[in-house]
């Protein structure tokens, strides 16, 4: 069960959530029980290839193989994670140099392990997120110098 505080025009409802199936929810607001139809609002899901991924690389990487590299930003490359999940292990620690492909970390998606791979070569300036993180598709993860 899951329990909320809701603020409906300035008055505050305790709110439990006894089950939830489908559209159906059964709750129970401040010790009254209801049972209630859950209306959703589609939402876009982004897909799979962040923005700031396609456009840092088709300017130069079709003439020449080191471009990211040069393509780094001066406040460093911003590694995305592509999928959400759950951070399982970090291997790198701020000031590692790194090459692309080396491991990063591995985290847990869609009930899979997976390795995060470094997208350039540089020193991971920053990492943004710790062992047992949820983290979200596009979020950054690392930062890459």
């Amino acid at each position: 069960m899951k329990k909320f505080k809701f603020t409906v025009n300035g008055k505050e409802y305790d709110v439990e959530v006894k089950s939830y199936e489908g559209e159906n929810a059964e709750v129970i607001v401040d010790g009254t029980q209801y049972n209630v139809k859950v209306q959703r609002e589609e939402e876009d899901v982004p897909t799979f290839v962040a923005p700031k991924r396609q456009a840092s690389k088709p300017a130069a990487a079709p003439k020449q193989e080191a471009a990211p590299a040069a393509s780094t930003p001066a406040d460093g490359y911003k590694s995305l994670a592509p999928l959400p999940g759950t951070v399982m292990q970090i291997y790198v620690n701020v000031g590692d140099v790194v090459k692309r492909g080396d491991k990063l970390m591995m985290y847990e998606a869609m009930k899979m392990e997976n390795n995060f791979l470094a997208e350039v070569d540089g020193t991971i300036k920053e990492i943004k997120v710790r062992v047992g993180d949820n983290i979200l598709q596009g979020a950054v993860l690392f930062v890459i110098g």
